[in-house]
């Protein structure tokens, strides 16, 4: 059991769990051009971080560039879009049990995608962990339009780890982290122009500007790093297993800010994730390499030539 890569992979999604009380602070702000303001800070802070520690950032070519704006259209512009859409016709809980889906499809998908068989010991473990984030979460009203968006919001999510595979390998977790936050700036600035309109930076508040900041230094720059990091050395299927912290950190962060304590149904789901878990991370065998691309390989991704690569260390 590789113990390093899953406690990077926890944190992250402790994170990600811990940041809901702060993402509600924004419900009032311009959105889109907070979100921008976040990815570029984090941005900044994840160059400064690799001229720092002097790891090398490489230009992506080819099909590169279309791996990375797939995930940086899905898992972060359309994913944030399906959050906000879809708690207007359903409750959190909704769009918290579609989220908790995702290790099953990250479990079947992430081995496909890096050149082996799913393992049936994961795909069990991510079943356990699923049932244990749904109870964790609960269960909530939404009409078909919910329902919609909720499924939007578990592609989406998926998509962040699995479109990411295909580059992990040339450029790392530090260069697939920088160039997906710079794509969001972008995107995020032209869609806040856009809805928005160009002064929406002046309606800012200094708490939306702390929480912005907040979010793209823990919840960016460090989860994204963390998050990329377990991926590439356990494997997308084992890693998607910890998205299950997720949930469970949401849960006692709510009750440390002085919050009820959490019913014994949601004791009983973190229980089961943990299980879970245990199931899933105690293999010890290896897990690949992520798949790179061959210069050789056609244009269209769905075309590529799968190549085995070392991670950066």
């Amino acid at each position: 059991m590789k113990t390093l890569p899953i406690l990077a992979g926890a944190l992250g999604m402790a994170f990600v769990g811990g940041s809901a009380a702060v993402s509600g602070r924004l419900a009032d702000a311009p959105y889109l051009t907070v979100q921008s303001l976040r990815y570029a800070l984090a941005c900044l802070l994840l160059i400064g971080w690799a001229r720092w520690t002097r790891a090398p950032l490489r230009l992506p070519r080819g099909a590169e560039w279309l791996w990375l704006l797939g995930v940086t259209g899905t898992g972060l512009l359309l994913f944030n879009v399906a959050l906000v859409r879809g708690s207007m016709h359903a409750e959190p809980a909704v769009l918290g049990v579609a989220v908790a889906c995702v290790p099953i499809l990250l479990a079947v998908g992430g081995p496909l995608l890096e050149g082996r068989g799913p393992a049936p010991r994961v795909i069990a473990a991510a079943v356990v962990v699923t049932a244990g984030a749904a109870l964790v979460q609960g269960l909530g009203r939404t009409d078909g339009i919910g329902l919609f968006w909720a499924a939007v919001t578990f592609a989406c999510e998926a998509a962040f780890t699995l479109l990411a595979l295909p580059v992990l390998g040339r450029h790392g977790p530090l260069g697939v982290s920088v160039h997906t936050t710079a794509m969001a700036t972008v995107l995020f600035g032209v869609a806040g122009v856009a809805v928005e309109g160009p002064t929406a930076v002046t309606r800012l508040h200094t708490d939306d500007l702390l929480a912005g900041a907040y979010l793209a230094v823990l919840l960016t720059a460090v989860a994204f790093l963390l998050w990329y990091t377990c991926v590439a050395r356990l494997g997308a299927g084992r890693a998607g297993l910890l998205t299950g912290v997720a949930p469970i950190a949401a849960a006692l962060t709510g009750m440390a800010l002085g919050g009820p304590s959490p019913r014994p149904l949601v004791w009983l789901g973190i229980a089961t994730v943990a299980a879970g878990l245990a199931l899933g991370l105690t293999t010890r065998r290896p897990a690949p390499t992520p798949p790179q691309l061959t210069t050789t390989a056609a244009s269209a991704p769905g075309k590529r030539r799968w190549a085995s690569a070392e991670v950066p260390g």
